[in-house]
């Protein structure tokens, strides 16, 4: 199984899983301007002054970097909050905005999401001032975040993300641009790694995690690819496996190397014979992971695809 992450992790069960990367869809574009912050006039200017005998320089400097990963939610590192656009509330992020909306205590036709590319006024947490959304505080020139997308309207102090912004996707995401490519058939940002290797699937990031339901797409949750090219949460996966369940919900294709467990249903089938009533019954199959039709011998234990060696069949 291939993980598109951009922090590995390895699942449970001690499958032989070849794990890539996980994908969050925020993160911040890497333009001109993300290392820098913008002037009053609209135009870049850079966030360092370069030199450190200048002390109007050094108070620019220390302005821009002031209450640096002090600020913001669970969700993101920030000096700004923003009012949303569709019901003129103030809020830390689009994230603490959709919680709110669309928690229980809502009424349902009350409920909704914030448009994020509508948002157009934001908060400087330090001094309090409402404004544009842009990236240095019109008043205390404090930089709202130290990396700043202008069209998806996100600011972010943490760093270490490595965020970027994708126009095949058209939303921010992290992991780093060169350690990412976008499959226009996917319609998703995947591991470099994949480039050459994983199965497309048209729209493959379109839809809800076939477990718990969430669009896959704008989840904030880490998500994998499976062999059989559908994607699905990391820790859906791994609840599936706790559960002994290594199959695709969509497709029903093994999600992993399966080979050791054929191997151990191969000498339990050898060592249960059938009774004689049995022992001539022919049954046809479906085999889930080739797609294979087969007439095999019928047997309580499983019926083994003669052409993939798989037991994850069906009778017909």
């Amino acid at each position: 199984m291939v993980a598109m992450s951009n922090h590995p992790e390895s699942l449970d069960g001690g499958k032989q899983v070849k794990q890539i990367g996980i994908i969050h869809h925020d993160a911040v574009v890497t333009t001109s301007c993300s290392n820098s912050v913008e002037s009053s006039s609209g135009d870049c200017t850079s966030a360092s002054t370069g030199g450190t005998g200048n002390a109007s320089g050094a108070s620019a400097s220390e302005r821009l970097e002031k209450g640096h990963l002090q600020y913001g939610c669970s969700h993101y590192r920030r000096r700004c909050r923003i009012r949303a656009p569709c019901c003129n509330e103030i809020f830390d992020c689009r994230h603490c905005h959709n919680e709110a909306k669309n928690s229980m205590d809502v009424e349902s036709l009350h409920r909704h999401d914030l448009p994020r590319h509508e948002l157009q006024l934001i908060i400087c947490s330090l001094c309090g001032t409402e404004q544009e959304v842009r990236q240095a505080c019109i008043n205390c020139g404090v930089s709202m975040g130290k990396y700043f997308c202008e069209t998806c309207k996100f600011f972010d102090d943490d760093t270490s993300k490595q965020n970027y912004h994708c126009n095949g996707c058209g939303i921010c995401r992290t992991g780093g641009q060169e350690n990412s490519f976008h499959c226009y058939k996917c319609g998703c940002c995947y591991s470099i790694t994949l480039k050459d290797s994983h199965l497309c699937v048209e729209g493959a990031m379109h839809h809800d995690c076939p477990v718990c339901f969430e669009y896959l797409f704008e989840s904030t949750t880490d998500v994998t690819v499976l062999p059989c090219g559908h994607t699905i949460h990391v820790n859906c996966l791994k609840e599936m496996q706790h559960h002994l369940q290594y199959a695709c919900p969509l497709c029903s294709k093994s999600v992993c190397d399966m080979s050791k467990v054929w191997d151990k249903l191969d000498k339990a089938i050898a060592a249960t014979p059938m009774p004689e009533f049995y022992s001539n019954k022919m049954v046809g199959i479906l085999c889930n992971d080739c797609g294979a039709h087969s007439d095999v011998p019928f047997h309580v234990v499983g019926r083994k695809c003669p052409n993939c060696r798989s037991y994850n069949t069906r009778q017909k």
